[in-house]
């Protein structure tokens, strides 16, 4: 299944060349995964049961720049590769409507005492 979430390119976002600064592309991804757990009700599930989603490790891959009031949607789908989550997001300029980036950010489910957990099964269902 494919998740959306949409924002534009903000002023205070610019690097001092006039394009979106590089550590903003990954806020994009933290704010779908957020939208995602959110929407899918699995967020106040998590915090009700002490659990934290984790990332531990991103790769992005920069295309194309982005710039002040770009429309943008990052588009994301889910795996599972025990005991991570994985998230494959497609950064989109829908201004222009070309790709910017691309990011795989692995996740993974602790409990506040940093014990791994397994993933809840209405999680894999949605996936």
């Amino acid at each position: 299944m494919k998740y959306t979430f949409e924002t534009e390119v903000r002023g205070y976002e610019l690097d001092s060349y006039g394009h979106l600064n590089n550590a903003i592309y990954i806020n994009y991804t933290e704010q779908a995964r957020w939208e995602i757990l959110k929407n899918a009700g699995l967020l106040e599930s998590f915090l009700s049961n002490n659990l934290l989603l984790v990332v531990i490790e991103t790769n992005i891959r920069y295309i194309r720049e982005l710039k002040l009031f770009d429309n943008v949607k990052v588009e994301t789908q889910i795996s599972f590769d025990a005991p991570y989550l994985i998230f494959q997001h497609n950064i989109l300029n829908s201004t222009a409507n070309v790709k910017a980036a691309k990011a795989e950010v692995k996740t993974l489910l602790i409990d506040r005492e940093r014990v791994p957990q397994d993933i809840p099964e209405k999680l894999l269902a949605i996936i």
